[in-house]
Order: C-alpha cells, then structure tokens, then sequence
C-alpha cells in the first residue's frame, strides 16, 4: 500500500471517529489512563451484549453513568454508578483512571463517584490499571495488560455493587463473618432518579432472600433453598420457568445466590422495582412486538403506597388515596413513587367538639380492607366510634366481635384493599372532616347510586318473589325433605332480624364470606342462630340465596347445617342457620393453639361424620346433591365439636339415576377440585370425594393444603404425605399435636383412605359408602393399593388446573373463585 493510500487510509478512520461520537475508537470496550470517558463517547462489551457510557433518564435533567443493554431496542439500564450524585454536563464531565481507581469528575472537576479499590489490593509493577466492560455486563477494574481469562481476582468490579437489577453471573451474599449482607439490589426512588429508594432484596443467614423496606422492615421472603427439590420452600414458583438455572454455595466464610441462563442467547434479568416487587424479565423482541415480558413477581399484593393510601393488584395505578386525601406530591406519583402517600384535604375538629358550621367529624366506611400495623391501643368496648371521636389523635378505628375496638394514631401505613371474598379482610373507619361528607359531586353521584340502588332493589324483590313461588312449588313436588312443606318454613320479618342482631351490630358479626357477613342473633325465645345476611356488593349471593334455599331447606341430617327460616324484605335476602358455637372447622385446625382442642378422638369423629353427611347428601336425601365446594371453612362445629357441613351456594341438583354432568363455570376453590373438574368443568360424586379426601389428609396433618407450598418441599399436602408414606414414614405427617396420643393404625388408615380419595382417574376413587366402611373396618391391611395422588410434585399439567401451583392470576386458594365467568 503506497503512501497516498495510507493516507487516504488515516484521513477515513479520523473523519469516522470524529463523526461517531458515541463510541470510542480505541479498545472499544476499555477505558484506561490515556483513554478517559465524556460526552457522547461510549464503550461496548467485545461481543456487542452491553454499553457504558452517560445517560439522562426519562425527562430528568441530570446525567450519570451507567451500564445498558446494547441490543435491547429500548433502552434498559442495569447499573448505575453515581446514584446519589448525578451531573448536569456530560461533555464537560469525566470519567477517567487515576490513582489506580476508576473515577467520575464532575464540570467542576471535582470527584463525585470512585470505584474506591483498597490500597492493600496488589498492582501490577507498573501500577497502572484498566477498566473493561465484560460481556455478562460486570465493569471491571484489573491490572493493565491482564484478560478476562486470569484467575486472580479484579481490584474492583461492578458486580460486587449492583444496582436494581441482578444479572446472570452475579451474586446475591451474606458474609457469615461479619453478619452484613452483600450485594444487595436496591430500587431507583423512580422513574427518573436512580437514587437509592424504598425496597431492598438481599440474603439472610438462612439463605432465604428477603425483601426490606427502608433497609429495615421485612415483608416478604422466598424462604430456605432446598438442594432436593431445587425450590425455595416458601416460593417454589421462582423456579418453576426453567428460564434461570440456581446455584446456591455456602461455607463457613459466606453464602451466595448466583444464576445462569439455560438459554445463553436469551435476554433476561431479576428487576427490584420502585413498587417494592422483585421481578423476573426477559426481552421479547419479534417483528410485531419489542418489550420485556414479566415472567414473575412477588410479593403479589404489596407495594408500599405511603401514608393515607391504598393499595390495590386490580387497579392501575397501584396505589390510590384514600377519599378526603390527595397526593403529597403529584410529580412523584406521575414517576410511580408513592412513598410520600397522601395528606388530608380538610382539617379535622378536636374530639366531640362540633366544627364552625355545627358538625362534628365522621369516619368514612371501608370494607374488605387489611388494618394497619401500628395499632395504637385496644379497647373491648361496643362504644368504638365514640371512643375514637372523642380522642383528638385518634384518625381510624376497627371494631371486632372479638378482638374489640382496635383505634389507630398518626399516620396509616400498609392499607391493602383485598376482595369483598377474602376472609382476611376487615372493615376500617377513616375518620374525616364533616364536610367530605357534604361534597356537591359527591352528594349528586350518591343521589343517582342510591336511585339505580333502589330501581335495583325493586327488580331484585320482583325477581325473587317469582322464583321465590317457583322453588317452592318444587318444594311441594319433592315433598320438601323430611316432612318440611313451603307453610312449615318460617318467613322472619326484618325488624326482627334487626333486633336479634342489635342492627347488625359490628359486635354481633361472627364473619364474612363471598355471600356476605354472617351475624349471630338471639330471638325474642331466647333462641340462638345465626343470620346470613346477602352483600350488597357480592356478584354471587343472589344465586347462592336461591340456591341455598332450594337445597338445605330440603335436607335434613345430623351433619348438615339446619335452615331455620329466611327474610325477603325491602332490599334485604337474610338466610337463618342454626348456631355453631365452635365456629368453623378450619378455625381450630390451622391455629397452633387452637389445634390442642382437637385431640385425635374428635378428628376421626369429625371425619366420620363429614363423611356420613356426605353419603347422605350423594344417597339417602330426596334430592341427589354434588356439593362442590367441601373445605375446611364450610365444615361448622357444634357445642359438642360435632361437624355439619355447611355452605351449599355451589351446590347442584343430580337426577337421582344420574351419575355425571358437565358445566362451563367452574366454581369452587382450588387445592380442593379434581382433576377433571378444574380441567373440563366434568363432576360427578367423585368430586366431593376429592375434595373429602384433601379434606381428610388435612385434618389428620394439621396443615393447610391450600397454603402447603409455601413451607413444604411438595407443591401439595397429598405430595408432601405420600413421599413419606412411600419411605414408611407415616407418622410423620400426623399433627404433631396428636401424633403421640393418637392411634396409630387408626391415623394411618385415615391417610391411606386420603390417598384413595385423591386418585387422579375418578374410577379409581371410592364412594362415600365405601369410604365409610373402610374408616370403620379395623383392618388397615384389607384397603385397596393406592397410586400417587392428583396434582403431585411430579406431574405438569396445564396451569388453569393447578391454580396455587403456578404463577398465573388466578388465586392462592384462599378464596373461592370462578372461572371463566363470575358465578
């Protein structure tokens, strides 16, 4: 090549650097002593993976540096250097070796970020040092002239200071010597500032991630790695994808998380969020779509909203102000940061005192909520709103049949709207100023709700009338099991169910469900029961009402629920139920201290008589009946801990010669349905006979199957039974509580008839007169083989037939739910 050529040559490579400015022409992913970093200039990873170079995010004005994919088309940043102290002119900035570190000046030429590496750490003889941009995204701080192949350790990398995002390759560590956490991800305070926010995840002593609030509180945790199963124990969901591949390595001096990707060639990273979830992602990019898809999340139903706000998984946004609130600062909220929360519109009065225009604060009504923590004081009083509004700090109440008045100061943290189902919701009293109640908007919007209410109510009454004739007509064709005609049923008046249950006092409520709450009540006879009062905002209680005035009415057996009476009155549907004072079921077998009250004799008589109610209903009733929604929760106690099967809103009517059926809405809740019928909506018996047999392992191991997977190493309590039961361990799944007093050919006979009653093939499962003939024999040896259970850790089936097991919408089998349509 002659000397025109070369300079032709020369002159190209300078005018192609100059006109780039966004990478940097010499060792394109290295930034050494004579090759510093500013403006536009940009170093990529060998491979073309990753970029470093200065960023703004979003609309912000401050700049800082960090580490994004290259690849991905929208621009996602995986690390950040200078969080806390951005700059504000990029050209005039930067980033350059000196002093061995690698360091950020800033226009003022001052250092605002270093890598800081220890003097103690050796160099090379020269004592000059690089940084390289490695193709798993790690910046990387070594001895000039050594490659990414050398054992010895870097002087620094960026790994060992993540920002939000985990990337294949790092590490998640806890230093046992030290007792500190290392390598924690920590979310950006928003969308366009990077700065350390609220949420943490990093690893505890147990080898449990864990997510923080403020470096502090804990509010969720995956639970311990288990090598077996290769799941964390509370959270196996995590792993599930088969998208990341584990490896966790403890020893005396440490203990780390790290991962791996099966699939090198996919895009894929773990995300600490503003909102306080830690999320799986992986880039999807096709000709018709460039985004990240979220493949997993938890916690599922928390984000910390702030002082005064909600929190709700079904809303966008995710946290909203309560009425009479507005957001502290609206800028934040429109970046996603709701850590401020809300501050009050209008100032409240002192105590009783009425305001300026002669009223006095009022407290605003919010069903299905989760209470605040910081519960102030507890009083076990029927005078709660009275207590509240004549204490001056006092800002929200709770009043509980049985834990009493619970009344709250200061600020409220942590609110969750949950579902009207959900047992663990409760109703809380915001107090606010009189005239929130009074708003013009709000007196027009309340005026047009209660005249569509009460078109609504007056449709209802007519509806109800004539179904009302319609069922009972039937009634009179049945003959109303047991001798019970339409004139033997009692119709209670309203203002007598008002007076039972002292206006539906909050003190008389003994618990709430998808139909609505149940109340206990006294009749002018000195009668107790218990009155069942249809919600208003249910979507299911009218066809539950019906349906369960259709059906119990007609039954009459020891271990069924008994119907008193019902009311049809102005806008109200009231169901009345003999009382149980022992509760539910589920009450006293999943609370450690409840659970003493269940010795082993009044186990296998409540199995015994689940059982013989359900032959009853499957047999010997008038009408053939399919529960479909047996648990734990619907089975009440008597005085005497005698069980009667409750609930029968699911319920559905079979010919009496007929033995299956099919339907298109599957209700129920899941952990309890078969197979078939979470798969196909096919149920016959053999459903109820399933959801006995869960029923049963239950009651005999004392755990929640419905919850198992997040302390078991199995996806289900079947699962968890029949690996120990396989081993000749048996025993070991009785309840610790009894496992000592207990039978144990009797215990063990319960399991393995738990075992026949869960098969997967519904031909394989026995009837409830079979079932029964087997807990009564005495020989455990004469019972049938089983094979291994339904929905066991070893079996993949389609994720709308497991619900709890896989990470999908729907729930954690702690309510019941339809699908695909409401019920």
């Amino acid at each position: 090549m002659d000397n025109k050529t070369n300079q032709k040559f020369l002159m190209s490579v300078i005018f192609l650097c100059l006109y780039m400015k966004n990478h940097v022409c010499l060792a394109a992913d290295t930034i050494t002593a004579n090759q510093p970093l500013s403006g536009d200039h940009t170093i990529v990873s060998a491979g073309g993976a990753f970029e470093l170079g200065f960023f703004k995010p979003g609309n912000s004005s401050n700049y800082y540096i960090g580490i994004w994919y290259k690849k991905v088309s929208v621009r996602t940043v995986v690390w950040v250097a200078n969080r806390e102290q951005p700059i504000s002119d990029r050209f005039s900035s930067v980033l350059k070796i000196s002093d061995g570190n690698l360091l950020l000046f800033s226009e003022s030429k001052g250092s605002v970020w270093s890598t800081s590496a220890t003097s103690t750490t050796t160099i090379s003889a020269s004592g000059s040092v690089e940084a390289v941009l490695l193709d798993n995204g790690n910046l990387v701080l070594r001895a000039d002239g050594s490659s990414a192949s050398t054992k010895s350790e870097p002087l620094w990398q960026s790994f060992d200071h993540p920002a939000d995002t985990w990337l294949p390759g790092s590490r998640i560590r806890f230093n046992k010597i030290t007792k500190q956490r290392h390598q924690i991800l920590t979310s950006w305070k928003n969308s366009e500032d990077p700065a350390p926010g609220l949420f943490s995840l990093g690893l505890d002593p147990n080898g449990s991630f864990i997510i923080l609030w403020n470096m502090s509180l804990q509010y969720w945790t995956s639970g311990s790695w288990d090598e077996n199963s290769d799941t964390f124990r509370l959270d196996p969901e995590m792993t599930l994808n088969k998208v990341f591949n584990y490896s966790y390595v403890t020893n005396e001096n440490e203990s780390y998380f790290t991962y791996s990707l099966y699939d090198p060639k996919r895009i894929s990273q773990y995300v600490m969020n503003t909102s306080g979830q830690i999320q799986q992602l992986t880039w999807l990019e096709t000709t018709s779509k460039r985004q990240w898809n979220l493949f997993w999340s938890k916690p599922k139903v928390y984000a910390f909203c702030g002082p005064f706000s909600s929190y709700n998984e079904k809303s966008l946004p995710l946290c909203s102000c309560l009425m009479g609130f507005e957001p502290e600062s609206r800028r934040d909220w429109s970046l996603q940061d709701y850590s401020g929360g809300c501050s009050r519109k209008t100032s409240l009065q002192c105590g009783n005192a009425a305001g300026v225009n002669g009223t006095e604060d009022g407290f605003l009504e919010m069903p299905s909520m989760s209470l605040p923590a910081n519960v102030e004081d507890k009083h076990y009083s029927v005078t709660c709103r009275s207590i509240c509004l004549s204490n001056c700090s006092c800002i929200a109440y709770a009043d509980d049949s049985t834990a009493g008045c619970s009344i709250w100061t200061g600020d409220l943290f942590g609110l969750k709207q949950l579902a009207s189902d959900d047992g663990d919701g409760r109703t809380l009293y915001i107090r606010l100023a009189a005239s929130e109640f009074k708003n013009p908007k709000s007196h027009k919007r309340s005026l047009v709700i209660a005249t569509v209410s009460a078109t609504a109510g007056l449709l209802t009454i007519i509806f109800c009338y004539f179904l009302w004739k319609k069922i009972w007509g039937k009634g009179r064709k049945y003959g109303a099991g047991g001798g019970m005609n339409d004139t033997e049923f009692p119709l209670y008046r309203l203002r007598r169910i008002l007076a039972a249950t002292n206006n539906f006092s909050e003190a008389n409520k003994l618990g709430e469900g998808g139909f609505g709450p149940v109340y206990k009540g006294i009749l002018p006879e000195l009668q107790e029961v218990a009155i069942k009062r249809l919600s208003k905002k249910s979507g299911q209680g009218l066809q539950e009402f019906m349906n369960e005035l259709k059906l119990i009415a007609k039954l009459q057996h020891t271990n069924l629920v008994r119907l008193l009476g019902c009311c049809i009155e102005k806008e109200e549907m009231i169901l009345i139920y003999e009382y149980m004072p022992n509760r539910s079921l589920d009450k006293f077998l999943f609370d450690p201290l409840e659970k003493t009250e269940l010795d082993w004799g009044k186990r296998f008589r409540i199995i015994e008589g689940i059982a013989q109610g359900l032959l009853y209903i499957h047999k010997y009733s008038r009408l053939k009946i399919i529960h479909r929604d047996l648990k734990a929760s619907n089975i009440l106690l008597d005085g005497s801990m005698n069980p009667k099967i409750s609930d029968f809103g699911m319920a559905r009517i079979f010919e009496m010669n007929q033995t299956e059926a099919n339907t298109n809405r599957v209700v129920g809740t899941y952990g309890y349905m078969s197979p078939e019928y979470a798969l196909y909506g096919h149920f016959s018996e053999k459903l109820d006979v399933f959801s006995f047999g869960v029923l049963l392992l239950e009651i005999v191991s004392g755990k929640k199957n419905a919850s198992f997977y997040r302390f078991e190493n199995s996806r289900t309590l079947a699962g968890w039974a029949w690996e120990l039961w396989k081993e000749g361990r048996g025993m070991e799944v009785i309840d610790e509580s009894v496992r000592e007093a207990c039978v144990p050919h009797e215990a063990l006979k319960c399991m393995h008839v738990g075992f026949l009653c869960v098969q997967e093939d519904p031909a394989d499962r026995p009837t409830m007169s079979s079932v029964i003939l087997m807990l009564q024999g005495n020989e455990a040896a004469s019972l049938p083989l089983s094979k291994e259970p339904a929905f066991s850790m070893h079996r993949n089936y389609p994720r709308a037939a497991v619900g709890i097991l896989t990470v999908t919408s729907f729930s954690n089998n702690v309510i019941t739910m339809s699908i695909p349509e409401g019920r």
